[in-house]
This record gives C-alpha cells, sequence and structure tokens, in this order.
C-alpha cells in the first residue's frame, strides 16, 4: 500500500504573478512525482487553494491534473481547509468532486446528538478514510467535540484520518496566538493523521495514536515562509512509512541586513555592497532590513534602485521586508504573527472579547464574512455579478448566525 500525503497548496496564494505561478507549478510538479511513484491513491488535508473560489485560470490546471490521475486510476480524496471551506456552502472542491475528479471525505450525519462521519473506503487497497474539514478561527472544534469517537474507533481495518488544525502538543513559540486543537480530540485507533494547517514539516506516533503528519506547504505562502522553508514539499507514505519529497523550483537568496544604530546612508552602502558581490541568477531575492536607524529615514534607502540592479543580474523575483525597519522619527510597530490569518484573528480576539456579551457569536460572524470577503473574482465574471453574488453569500452568513425565535 503506498499513497501521497499534500496539504497547503495553496493555489493562487500569492498576488505577485510570477510567484502565483510558481505556486501553480509546485503542485503540478508533485502530481508529476506522484506519477513516477506509482501510489494508490492521494490525500490532500485541506487547502488545495488559497480561497474557496479560485480564478478560472488556476481551476483548469488542478483539474487537468486531477483529469490525468482519474485516467491513471489514482483516487484523490480530500477535506477542505480554512482557506477553501466557504462558510455560504459555495466551494470549488464541490465542483471538483461532482465532476467525479475527488472525493471530499469530510461525510458525517447527526444521531442522537453526536456526529458520525462516514468513512470512504479505497477500493484497491480497502483502506477506509474520515476526516474533519477546517475552519478559520479554530471554529471547528465543535465538530471534534461532537464526534462520535467510539463509532470511528471501534471501525475494523486500517484507516487514515485526515484533519486541517494546529495540535496542542506541537505548537511552536512563534504560534502563540493561535489557536489549537489537543491531541484528545482526535479519535483514537487510526494508523495515520494526514495533518494540514500550520506550514511546519513534522511526522511521527504519538500516544494511543498513530503516525501523525504535517506536510507542511507544498510551496511557502509567505516572505517568512520562504525565508525559513526555502521550497516545500509533500509525503509518500508506503506501508505506514511516511518519505519526504522536496519540490524546489527556485533557489533562494536571502540578504538580510541590520540597521540598529546606523544612519541611513551606511545602510544603503551595504545593501549596494552585497548586491554587486552576490550570484543572483533566476533566484528568488529576500531582503529583510531591520533595527533603529541612528541617523536618517528608511526612505532615504532607495530600494527601487535596488531592485533594478537585481533586475539586471538576472533575479527571478525580489521581495523585500522592511516592516521593522524604524528611525527615531517614527514609533515603532511590532507584529508579533506570521501569517495575514493570524493577525486577523488576533485582531478579532481583542477587540471581540468572549466576556462581552455574545462576544464568542460576533467572533464566529465576523471570521465567517471574512472568508466570504477574500472570494476572488472569477475570469470572465461581471464586476455588477461579482458584487451580487459577494452579496448573496454575506446574507446568508447573516441569516445563519441570527438567533433562532
Amino acid at each position: 500500500m503506498k499513497f501521497a500525503h499534500l496539504a497547503d497548496c495553496h493555489v493562487g496564494g500569492w498576488r505577485d504573478p510570477l510567484l502565483t505561478e510558481l505556486s501553480i507549478e509546485a503542485f503540478e510538479q508533485a502530481i508529476n512525482i506522484i506519477f513516477k511513484e506509482e501510489v494508490d491513491f492521494i490525500v490532500i488535508a485541506g487547502d488545495l487553494f488559497n480561497t474557496s473560489l479560485p480564478g478560472i485560470d488556476k481551476i483548469k490546471r488542478v483539474a487537468a491534473k486531477f483529469k490525468q490521475l482519474k485516467d491513471a486510476h489514482i483516487p484523490i480524496y480530500f477535506i477542505a481547509g480554512s482557506h477553501d471551506y466557504s462558510p455560504s456552502g459555495k466551494t470549488m472542491l464541490d465542483v471538483l468532486e461532482h465532476a467525479g475528479l475527488a472525493r471530499n471525505v469530510s461525510k458525517a450525519k447527526e444521531e442522537n446528538g453526536k456526529l458520525c462521519l462516514q468513512f470512504t473506503q479505497d477500493p484497491k487497497t480497502g483502506v477506509k478514510l474520515a476526516g474533519i474539514l477546517g475552519r478559520m478561527g479554530s471554529l471547528d472544534k465543535g465538530y471534534y467535540q461532537e464526534l462520535n469517537r467510539e463509532q470511528l474507533e471501534s471501525e475494523p481495518g486500517e484507516k487514515i484520518f485526515l484533519f486541517h488544525a494546529l495540535l496542542s502538543e506541537l505548537k511552536p513559540k512563534e504560534l502563540e496566538n493561535v489557536d489549537t486543537h489537543p491531541l484528545s480530540l482526535l479519535p483514537k485507533g487510526f494508523n495515520y493523521y494526514a495533518g494540514g494547517h500550520p506550514h511546519f514539516v513534522f511526522c511521527q506516533p504519538m500516544k494511543e495514536h498513530g503516525i501523525v503528519a504535517y506536510t507542511g506547504p507544498l510551496f511557502p505562502n509567505s516572505f517568512s515562509e520562504l525565508e525559513e522553508l526555502g521550497h516545500g514539499g509533500f509525503f509518500i507514505v508506503e506501508d505506514w512509512k511516511p518519505r519526504r519529497i522536496d519540490v524546489k523550483l527556485k533557489d533562494v537568496e536571502k540578504i538580510k541586513i541590520d540597521a540598529e544604530g546606523k544612519d541611513s546612508h551606511a545602510v544603503a552602502q551595504q545593501l549596494e555592497e552585497l548586491l554587486e558581490e552576490g550570484n543572483f541568477q533566476d533566484k528568488i531575492v529576500l531582503i529583510r532590513m531591520e533595527g533603529m536607524l541612528a541617523e536618517g529615514k528608511p526612505s532615504d534607502i532607495d530600494l527601487r534602485k535596488c531592485s533594478q540592479v537585481l533586475k539586471d543580474k538576472g533575479a527571478f523575483c525580489i521581495l523585500r521586508n522592511t516592516a521593522a525597519l524604524t528611525s527615531k522619527e517614527f514609533a515603532e510597530i511590532k507584529v508579533d504573527l506570521r501569517h495575514v490569518q493570524d493577525i486577523e484573528d488576533s485582531l478579532i480576539r481583542e477587540h471581540l472579547r468572549e466576556e462581552r456579551v455574545n462576544g464568542q457569536e460576533a467572533r464566529k460572524l465576523a471570521v465567517s464574512l471574512m472568508s466570504v470577503l477574500d472570494a476572488q473574482r472569477m475570469e470572465g465574471e461581471r464586476v455588477a455579478d461579482f458584487e451580487a453574488r459577494l452579496t448573496e453569500e454575506i446574507k446568508k452568513v447573516i441569516s445563519s448566525h441570527m438567533p433562532s425565535e
């Protein structure tokens, strides 16, 4: 038995068109590798796309690869993640499933006040799959609390559980403001727990559970992830033994300058010297400058000129991060979070505290509305039609959060 475990592909997740294209190419390369590995099936543990309604161009390329897999009799089993889940119930993943290209294993029914997950059995290997989708702000925690665990744990045979959440036991210090789920919420007795959501790599057996695995992103989805990871990857799991497969499209060149106590002229000169010495041909170049300038302002450093130098030296893409570069003339603002989603959730929790009346419900509504507003205009869709579609979905979300009479 051999399968591939992917998660957090975030196809189309970058605003920069060059990096958007790389995120799609990373997915296509992963599928090409999977073909060569001759796997029995594929599991995707959430966030295939970066939004519930991605652009047509991205859907076409993903669907083309899914069609190749279907023609090769390699099934795809998935759950929605916090990005490709939609509170309004509309998601492009449903279209892929209805087209017969993939199967959603997050299927459930309520019996006697408990949530009973329905297993999906892979016809070739007999492996049984079940899972719970991910939602922004850890709003999926209620699903775990309502689970009929006895039904899941007593099911015979080899089993895989798909989930999209950060486990408390694995929470790194830099994600201390992110909501988590304790390991105890996961049903016991599965052979493999295919995880997604936190963008780090982890794989080992845990307590009364089988192997718990996080693949990390298929392609880095932020400046800090490019800086820390350089590239993405996924797992090939053979006879329950995972093997990491790297997906590397471009080299990453990191330039970091500590400006603390220096004047802006000295920092600019240091940057120019580093650019003159380096080899940047066809590389993603990351420039991070931080610290408080003793004299001058951050705007004194001509970053446009530096970008042109890098382009002339053949750089594929240039990203700059000067958020922590300040001067005595300006007050410093610090945000100790890595992702936009984390920042949004932190602000919601700060301004809609749970001790306030209906604070928890207000927070749920805010998270759901932001998820809807994250939708992109479809290729060829008129602005008026796009606005009408968003308005209709917003009405549905608000209606679902209205108190029953």
